[in-house]
C-alpha cells in the first residue's frame, strides 16, 4: 500500500469570480463537481476566462464536495472549482491510479466530513491508501488496459441503450399518429391518429383486476412458486421473472392472479410523480395493491395494449392526483375511462411486432450492460488486490478489432 501523496501531486480546485464564467467558449472549460462528469471525461457547459486552478490533460479529477469520491479523467486543460481536486500521477501509471481510485471510492467517501454536506480536504486526501501489491509499471499499464477495455464496452452499451430508447419512442409516435403506411390522419382529443383507427375507452375493450399483499407475518406465504409483482419490479416492459414469490394459500388469502397478457399499471406511490410505469405479464403473476391489472378483451391484442398505454403515457400522467394523505394516486376511474386509438387486429399485431423487434434490441443491450458492469466490478477488485494477474486472462491481440473487443466478457476469460 502507498499513500496518495507519495505517488501523485494534489491540486485542490478554487472557483474563480463568477464574472469570469461564460457559455461562448472564452477561456478554459470550467468544471465544478460530479455534475459535470461524463462517462469517462467531463462535458463542458461553462467556460472560464480567468482560471485560478488548472488541471492538465491526463489528470484525474475527483469530486471532493457532495459527493466525495467519484472520479473522471481530464482530456484537456481545464479550470477546476472547489468541488474538484486534480490528481496528477507522478510515480505511478496514471490510468492505473484512476482505476485504483474507482476501487477505493467507497472508502474515500467515508472520509468526508461536514454537517451541511460532506467534503474532503487536501490533508485527508493525501493519506488515502493506494493498492500496489507488487505491481511494476508494465503490470500497472496492463491492468489499466484490461479495465479500459471493459469500461469502453460498457460505454458502448450505454450509447446503444440511449439510441434504442429514442428510436423506440420515435417509432411509437410515428405508428400511433401516422399508422403503418403513413395514411391520412384525423385530429382527436388525444392528438392526431390514423383516420381509419377508432377511439375507445379502456373499459370498452378491457377488464380490470385489483391486487393485494399477503400477510408478511406468515413466512410460509412467501415461499411459493407464484411470481408476485410490486412497483419496484416495473423496470422493464415485459415481466417473466420477479424476485418475490407467494404460495397458493397466500394468493387465496391476500392477492390476485393476473393472466398472461395482462398489462400492469402502477396506480399508487411517489413514482407517479415522474412516470406511470406499465408492463406486460408474460407468465401468470400475482400483484400488490399499488397496481392495477388491465386484461385485454377479444378486440385488442395484449402487445398493442402495452404499447398504446406506453405511447400515450404522458396523457395518463396528467390523470395522476394526490390522495388525502399526500400519496400520488391514479384513480381506477381514470384508467377505465382512458382513451386509446384502436385499429383492426391485423394492424394491431403488425404495430406491436414492429415495436417489439426494437424493444428486444434495447433489452439485449441492457442485459449486456449489466453483465459488463458485473465483470468490471469483479475484475477491478481482483486485479487491484492481486487476486488475479493479467497473465491469467485470455486477452485479444493488440490492435485487432474483433467481436471480442466489443463484448469484453468473451475476451476476458480466466485461463484454467
Amino acid at each position: 500500500m502507498a499513500q496518495l501523496e507519495s505517488v501523485a501531486d494534489l491540486i485542490m480546485g478554487q472557483s474563480p469570480p463568477s464574472s469570469c464564467y461564460n457559455e461562448v467558449g472564452d477561456g478554459l472549460p470550467f468544471f465544478q463537481g460530479k455534475a459535470d462528469f461524463g462517462p469517462r471525461h467531463p462535458k463542458e457547459r461553462v467556460y472560464c476566462s480567468a482560471p485560478r486552478k488548472v488541471a492538465e490533460p491526463g489528470d484525474i479529477l475527483m469530486s471532493v464536495r457532495a459527493p466525495v469520491g467519484p472520479v473522471n479523467l481530464a482530456d484537456r486543460e481545464c479550470c477546476i472549482g472547489r468541488g474538484l481536486a486534480a490528481i496528477r500521477a507522478r510515480d505511478i501509471d496514471s490510468e492505473f491510479l484512476y482505476f485504483n481510485l474507482i476501487h477505493a471510492e467507497k472508502l474515500i467517501a467515508g472520509l468526508g466530513t461536514g454537517s451541511t454536506f460532506h467534503a474532503i480536504n487536501k490533508n485527508q486526501l493525501s493519506f488515502v491508501e493506494v493498492n500496489e501489491p507488487g505491481f511494476d509499471g508494465a503490470e500497472q499499464a496492463k491492468i489499466a488496459s484490461v479495465l479500459n477495455l471493459v469500461q469502453k464496452a460498457i460505454e458502448q452499451q450505454e450509447r446503444l441503450i440511449a439510441l434504442t430508447t429514442e428510436l423506440k419512442k420515435s417509432l411509437m409516435h410515428k405508428l400511433f399518429t401516422e399508422g403503418l403506411r403513413g395514411g391520412p390522419q384525423k385530429q382527436t382529443e388525444i392528438g392526431p391518429v390514423p383516420q381509419s383507427w377508432e377511439l375507445v375507452r379502456l373499459n370498452d375493450v378491457c377488464t380490470f383486476l385489483s391486487g393485494g399483499t399477503p400477510s408478511k407475518m406468515r413466512p410460509e406465504y412467501w415461499s411459493g412458486s407464484i411470481p408476485w409483482v410490486s412497483p419496484k419490479d416495473m423496470k422493464r416492459p415485459r415481466l417473466s421473472y420477479v424476485p418475490d414469490h407467494i404460495s397458493e394459500a397466500a394468493l387465496k388469502d391476500g392477492s390476485t392472479l393476473a393472466p398472461v397478457g395482462a398489462v400492469f399499471v402502477v396506480i399508487r406511490g411517489m413514482i407517479l410523480a415522474n412516470d406511470v410505469p406499465v408492463a406486460l405479464a408474460e407468465v401468470p403473476m400475482a400483484f400488490n395493491q399499488d397496481m392495477k391489472a388491465v386484461i385485454p378483451g377479444p378486440h385488442i391484442e395484449s402487445g398493442f395494449l402495452l404499447y398504446a398505454l406506453t405511447a400515450f403515457r404522458p396523457l395518463l400522467s396528467r390523470k395522476v392526483g394526490r390522495s388525502a394523505h399526500g400519496t400520488m394516486t391514479l384513480m381506477s376511474s381514470e384508467i377505465s375511462q382512458f382513451i386509446i386509438p384502436l385499429p383492426d387486429k391485423d394492424t394491431q399485431r403488425e404495430v406491436a411486432s414492429a415495436i417489439k423487434t426494437l424493444e428486444r434490441k434495447h433489452v439485449q443491450h441492457q442485459s449486456k450492460h449489466a453483465a459488463l458492469s458485473d465483470l468490471f466490478r469483479t475484475l477491478l477488485h481482483q486485479l487491484m488486490t492481486g487476486q488475479i494477474r493479467t497473465e491469467d486472462l485470455a486477452l485479444p491481440e493488440s490492435g485487432v478489432r474483433t467481436q471480442a473487443h466489443r463484448e469484453a466478457p468473451r475476451a476476458l476469460r480466466i485461463q484454467r
